[in-house]
């Protein structure tokens, strides 16, 4: 792939930069989109019966085994060509922001020592009710209660949850200040495998957009993110990334 030489030159003087990653990153590792995950055994359950407080409230056995399932997925991927390059950039510049929407951990498994993760982690697991967080030991001991699913915390008897954003909750306040923040610092903003369809996140590009900051956008499809970002770059993460970091340091 050809670059353009005034992007390159951007990014070598980049002094921060943040990526904002979205699903289209995990699924080249292939981990499953949201909806791409109701297939199977899960192929009658809408998205939202499944993600939602008043789901798992309704059903907690059978939302409880579903993230069970979609964690499995997780722990078996690994991070793909896009997440390594990502944290190497880290070698590069000065200061790199990952803003990512996803919940598998892959960027910290990649390397990436600063991750801000807006929609939480299906890797931890935390009370319902007081919101205390479940260390994995702690989960582990904490065996269901005459074959009772989800397991119980250990501070109050409240049913565990998965420790992930569902639908009708907000995002956690301290990621989203410090996803802020990082866009009034950053030089570049690159938004790579984001539909551009799940909101308040979606927003962070326009804002990095309206903030002066270059926008790159890397995806094999078009998205709404097209019309706000500078440079376009058609294509998967784990083919553009690294070619992008050859281009712009081709000795390092």
């Amino acid at each position: 792939m050809l670059f353009d030489f005034v992007l390159l030159d951007k990014l070598r003087a980049a002094r921060h930069i943040a990526i904002f990653s979205g699903a289209g990153m995990s699924a080249e590792s292939g981990i499953p989109t949201f909806r791409e995950a109701h297939t199977g055994l899960w192929a009658k359950y809408r998205p939202e019966d499944l993600a939602t407080p008043d789901a798992f409230l309704r059903d907690p056995a059978t939302v409880w085994n579903w993230y069970a399932w979609r964690r499995d997925f997780v722990r078996q991927a690994r991070p793909n060509p896009g997440h390594l390059a990502v944290a190497r950039l880290e070698s590069l510049v000065p200061k790199v922001t990952v803003i990512t929407q996803n919940v598998d951990g892959l960027h910290q498994r990649a390397g990436s020592g600063n991750v801000i993760e807006l929609h939480g982690s299906i890797l931890e697991t935390r009370c319902f009710d007081c919101g205390q967080p479940a260390e994995d030991a702690a989960l582990a001991a904490a065996a269901p209660v005459q074959g009772e699913t989800p397991p119980r915390c250990g501070h109050c008897g409240g049913l565990l949850r998965p420790g992930v954003v569902w639908f009708g909750e907000s995002l956690p306040s301290a990621a989203w200040n410090r996803a802020s923040d990082v866009l009034d610092d950053a030089d570049v903003f690159f938004c790579i495998g984001t539909s551009s369809l799940v909101e308040p996140a979606a927003s962070l590009p326009r804002y990095a957009r309206s903030c002066g900051r270059t926008v790159i956008q890397i995806n094999p499809e078009a998205t709404s993110h097209d019309e706000i970002a500078q440079y376009i770059l058609r294509g998967k993460a784990g083919e553009v990334m690294p070619e992008l970091l050859a281009a712009a340091w081709p000795r390092a």
